[in-house]
């Protein structure tokens, strides 16, 4: 009873800060993403019956305490839809950094997900495997459908889930990630996340995210990229905002981020179609149309503070390895 799966970590456009349901990791707002192509998990999971507990190896490296937990709690969910009991050897890898604000908990249970089940013999439509994957982490459901995908957040276990509402091949899009920082982030998301309502400003960008969530669907289904830009350096501004003014507050940005964001944004005054959003960690996504590859590459890897370029574009959905 094994299978491996791969999975993309994805970017957020509007973004997914603060739940509902901290449990069931039912979102506040809903949010949009594309998957990162080129950038993946690999996940194989044996359930084997000699087995007396979960074992997890992430990057060749044998994991105990919390990884080990939150993983074995995920296959309990898992066990319990087969109806069975066994326990599993999980093995996991990345070909980016993990824990470093590039959704990397988002492609590991969306593989996770998709390996588990299809390891235990049985097949979930799209909707339940992408709600299986948020109980592991709230941004996995967005790794599960391909390309530009939007969360509906729902209120249930049920209806929480993503759907993509552009194919990869929509827009040439192109994600050039500055890798500021590869270490691991002092405050997980999941941790952060449990502090977003103790911000004033929470409130408010949670009652503005509709708008905001139209706004950046239209313009992707448009190729409108003002529009985009503006959009999604909006958002990402809020959530930041929100992690500033949280109790205690959260500070996932460094100097070198602050930088880069100010640089970008002064390339798209100059005429160039950039813009940056950036996740919970220091590293800054920089996102253009395909023509613009080139001249970000080059001004990013002069940019100081930067320690390595990624790229990616629009990327599949969670599959099973041949």
């Amino acid at each position: 009873m094994k299978a491996t799966a791969l999975a993309h970590p994805n970017i957020a456009f509007i973004k997914y800060w603060g739940n509902l349901d901290e449990n069931l990791h039912i979102p506040a707002n809903g949010s949009i993403s594309l998957c990162l192509e080129g950038l993946t998990t690999r996940t194989s999971v044996l359930f084997d019956p000699s087995l007396e507990h979960d074992h997890l190896t992430l990057d060749g490296q044998s994991m105990q305490g919390e990884p080990l937990v939150r993983v074995s709690a995920f296959l309990d969910h898992v066990r319990r839809l087969a109806r069975m009991n066994i326990y599993a050897q999980v093995n996991s890898g990345n070909n980016f950094p993990s824990g470093a604000g590039i959704a990397s908990s988002a492609s590991a249970f969306a593989a996770l997900a998709l390996a588990a089940t299809s390891a235990l013999g049985f097949e979930l439509s799209e909707p339940a495997l992408s709600s299986l994957a948020r109980l592991g982490s709230g941004s996995a459901c967005r790794s599960i459908p391909s390309g530009f995908v939007e969360w509906l957040p729902g209120t249930c276990h049920a209806d929480s889930y993503a759907i993509s509402i552009a194919p990869p091949c929509h827009w040439d899009l192109v994600d050039c990630i500055a890798i500021v920082d590869r270490s691991h982030k002092h405050t997980g998301s999941a941790r952060g996340m449990a502090l977003a309502h103790t911000s004033p400003l929470q409130a408010e960008r949670i009652k503005t995210a509709p708008g905001r969530l139209d706004r950046c669907r239209q313009a992707i289904l448009k190729h409108d990229f003002d529009a985009f830009a503006d959009v999604v350096e909006e958002d990402s501004d809020l959530m930041h905002a929100v992690m500033r003014t949280s109790t205690p507050p959260l500070a996932y940005m460094q100097p070198a981020t602050h930088r880069i964001v100010a640089a970008v944004r002064n390339w798209r005054k100059e005429g160039h179609a950039v813009c940056t959003t950036v996740d919970a960690g220091p590293n800054v996504h920089i996102l253009c149309l395909a023509d613009e590859q080139t001249f970000v590459q080059t001004r990013l890897k002069e940019t100081p503070g930067v320690n390595e370029v990624l790229t990616a574009k629009p990327g599949s959905g969670a599959c099973l390895a041949v």
